[in-house]
């Protein structure tokens, strides 16, 4: 289960922060305030390490090695999550932020979120790459992203049963330009039948507005509470099996939708600027919830993300200073 706290005094001397809300729509622009620095590092492990612990669990159980094996023992080489390629690391820590953000900082309609656990668990290619790299250390490779939903969290009433949920698109990308926001809002550059260059539509938007809200998520969040068998979320456990029967009566939960942004600040982008409106909700967002943008621009984040990871753990390996 994830249960730390965020950082949120490193947090607020690590980014600057230009709230805003307007109605239903939140926006939140977090600019890099301060360099990297091992303090930095420091204060986001702990929680970095308690998001990833279920996931880390899980894919060593199944791979078949100790969850802290030696540092010479076998199967080290193929710990989670440092031992990914660098690509999946960075959309992971995208996902990651998603959560991140979500518990430290106020969104629009100013809900309690809490995330029980992150899903990092179902990201089914993982599995068997970590299976083939832990026997061979030589069999490394490229994996696919994770399906479903990049983030979900959710609001708990005083009963225990589900409130309310929040469903997350988290992107990285090395250089977070206006022209990277469009693509992943809009889709990739293609041709018409007319040999016209538009957008393929096939971006956050298209995936956000056709988001069900009897989530896939949900079910998967539950399966992760049932085995945990916590008394603390009983309600919720509850909650999510009656909302998903097929065909029943229970009416759906609120929902409030999540869109993270994070990548390296672009020379050319002036500060305080965002690249996504504001002031006014996007007109091509149909889904008509919630809605709440977070857009973080940070300097290096390539180096922070490769250091980070690379100390989860570590100061657990018997060769560890």
């Amino acid at each position: 289960m994830h249960t730390c706290d965020p950082p949120k005094e490193a947090l607020e001397e690590w980014l600057t922060e230009y709230p805003s809300v307007e109605g239903r729509y939140g926006h939140l622009l977090l600019e890099q305030a301060t360099e990297n620095s091992q303090e930095l590092i420091d204060a986001l492990r702990p929680y970095f390490e308690s998001a990833h612990l279920d996931a880390r669990a899980y894919f060593h159980d199944a791979i078949g090695i100790e969850l802290h094996p030696d540092a010479t023992g076998p199967g080290y080489n193929a710990q989670y999550p440092s031992c990914l390629p660098k690509k999946a690391i960075r959309g992971i820590f995208g996902e990651l932020m998603a959560g991140l953000v979500t518990e430290s900082y106020k969104f629009v309609g100013e809900h309690e979120w809490r995330i029980p656990v992150f899903l990092f668990r179902y990201h089914a290619d993982i599995e068997p790459y970590l299976f083939q790299l832990a026997r061979d250390p030589e069999r490394d490779r490229e994996i696919f992203g994770r399906f479903g939903d990049d983030f979900l969290g959710i609001v708990i009433r005083e009963d225990g049963s589900l409130a309310r949920v929040i469903l997350g698109e988290a992107k990285w990308r090395t250089t977070l330009t206006q022209s990277a926001v469009e693509t992943l809002l809009h889709g990739e550059w293609v041709q018409d039948d007319q040999g016209n260059r538009v957008r393929s539509g096939k971006g956050i938007w298209y995936e956000i507005n056709r988001t069900q809200d009897e989530t896939y998520g949900l079910r998967q969040l539950q399966k992760i509470l049932r085995e945990y068998d916590c008394e603390e979320y009983s309600g919720v456990v509850t909650s999510i099996g009656r909302l998903l029967i097929v065909g029943g009566d229970e009416p759906s939960v609120p929902r409030t939708d999540l869109i993270l942004l994070v990548g390296n600040d672009p020379a050319r982008r002036e500060k305080e600027t965002p690249a996504i409106d504001w002031e006014n909700m996007p007109a091509e967002y149909t889904a008509g919830n919630d809605l709440q943008v977070v857009e973080i621009y940070l300097n290096d984040g390539a180096a922070l993300i490769d250091e980070l990871y690379g100390s989860l753990w570590l100061e657990e390996s018997p060769d560890a200073d």
